[in-house]
């Protein structure tokens, strides 16, 4: 390497929780805030989605029937359509020294399909090892909010007309929130759990102050 080359590195960020805790809206917040930081574009993408075959993907498995895939169907789509958004958008980001900040990624899989869907978390990340080669986020924020409060948001945001996971019960809510929280407690180096229930300012400050080790 010639002398006085600046060395790029890339992190990859992750934000999770249940329905409505507002990830959406802190992914906009933090990719603008990053870039006005690093000086540089932060790649801002969503799970199941992100590139054209996650977004195909992303179309089967939020739309139709509650009933429409088996469990073990959702865990192999969401799996498929993490192998492209890796392949194709965040190793590429990552090799050339952007951030990549990700709306949902394994753990949310992890939740929803493993813990609370009744397969096994190996059987998760075996999936994840054969498509994306078991990437992990540098760091991940878990969004939380008092029980119920969530799905009320999203029931509220979306009129009731909300996606195949909205629609499930209070009780599945509870249960992948509180898969998430043990999830979080395994990996304390990886993630950071934050309060979701102030103003989005507010959040949105935590998770920077979250941030504060890996920024420049």
């Amino acid at each position: 390497m010639a002398s006085g080359a600046i060395v790029t590195h890339g992190y990859f960020i992750s934000l999770e929780g249940g329905e409505g805790v507002g990830k959406s809206t802190q992914i906009r917040l933090l990719a603008a805030a990053l870039e006005e930081k690093l000086q540089k574009s932060v790649i801002a993408t969503r799970e199941p989605g992100g590139c054209s075959g996650g977004d195909a993907i992303r179309h089967l498995l939020l739309e139709g029937d509650l009933h429409r895939w088996t469990n073990a169907t959702e865990a192999l789509l969401f799996a498929a359509a993490r192998a492209e958004h890796v392949a194709r958008v965040i190793k590429p980001a990552l090799k050339e020294g952007k951030w990549v900040v990700c709306d949902r990624f394994i753990d949310s899989s992890l939740a929803y399909q493993g813990d609370t869907g009744g397969l096994t978390q190996g059987d998760i990340r075996c999936l994840h090892r054969i498509g994306s080669q078991g990437i992990l986020p540098d760091r991940t924020f878990l969004l939380t909010l008092p029980e119920g409060e969530g799905i009320r948001r999203a029931q509220e945001r979306d009129k009731n007309k909300g996606n195949r996971f909205e629609q499930r019960t209070i009780d599945y809510h509870k249960k992948v929130n509180d898969s998430f929280l043990q999830l979080a407690a395994k990996e304390p180096e990886r993630f950071r759990v934050i309060d979701a229930s102030g103003n989005p300012e507010e959040v949105h400050r935590h998770l920077l102050d979250a941030l504060d080790d890996l920024l420049p």
